[in-house]
């Protein structure tokens, strides 16, 4: 259905769970996929089991909180290329403490790597994207982005920041014919949940109206969507893939 001959995609938290899944759907669609991650062992690892399966995959490993390292990595992907046209922010970071286990530097790590690694990828890609007069910024945000979440304040009040940042950019950079949207998962079924009893996910299915936990490639699907040109006439968006679920 989707086909992304000679674009260029690059995803931030790519060599694990939802962003490397998403990085598979995208190079099955034959882009040129870049991934992002946090140390050269696992971008490494990510780019060896794609390009064994026959995939074109390139990988860095920027401090995503470094705006100078972030920008300079992100032209010598264009000096390589030539051309960037999807940004995928994936990487993030997620926190369950009560508020008052949570420190300050707590929480500053959490909205560091959520919200602020999140804009120096953005601000690196936009010039790059007004010359081409067009590009796609997608942002993973979650559930607990609309509804909250018990404990762990840091990340829903991150993800509600990131909601922000998306429908902002939507507007300032649509003159240019950049769309920004947000993705916003729901309970998904990657290695964080691999820990979890069944008796404590048994309760979460059966509060899901569709019965079921997703899977990385329901959001991988829906990035696939956002970035296509199916989508050429949404912006601002926070696309909730969850299930219909409420928290």
């Amino acid at each position: 259905m989707f086909d992304f001959k000679d674009k260029v995609v690059l995803i931030t938290g790519g060599t694990r769970g939802i962003g490397y899944e998403t990085a598979l759907s995208f190079c099955k669609c034959h882009a040129k996929v870049i991934l992002f991650g946090s140390k050269s062992s696992t971008v490494d690892e990510a780019c060896s089991k794609l390009s064994s399966c026959g995939y074109d995959v390139d990988g860095y490993y920027p401090n995503l909180l470094d705006y100078d390292e972030v920008a300079s990595v992100i032209e010598t992907i264009y000096h390589k290329y030539h051309h960037l046209d999807v940004l995928i922010n994936n990487a993030g970071l997620s926190s369950a403490k009560k508020i008052e286990d949570t420190t300050s530097s707590d929480f500053s790590k959490v909205v560091d790597i959520n919200l602020v690694a999140m804009f120096n990828v953005i601000k690196a890609v936009t010039p790059y994207f007004k010359e081409a007069n067009g590009g796609v910024i997608l942002n993973t945000s979650s559930m607990v982005s609309i509804y909250g979440q018990s404990s762990g304040v840091a990340y829903p009040a991150s993800k509600f920041a990131v909601n922000g940042l998306t429908k902002s950019l939507a507007l300032e950079l649509a003159p240019y014919n950049i769309r920004v949207n947000a993705v916003a998962p729901g309970i998904i079924k990657t290695d964080m949940l691999s820990n979890v009893s069944d008796e404590v996910l048994k309760p979460l299915i059966k509060s899901i109206p569709l019965g079921r936990i997703g899977l990385p490639s329901d959001i991988a699907n829906a990035f696939l969507f956002l970035a296509s040109d199916m989508a050429s006439y949404i912006t601002g968006v926070i696309l909730s893939v969850d299930g219909a679920a409420k928290n």
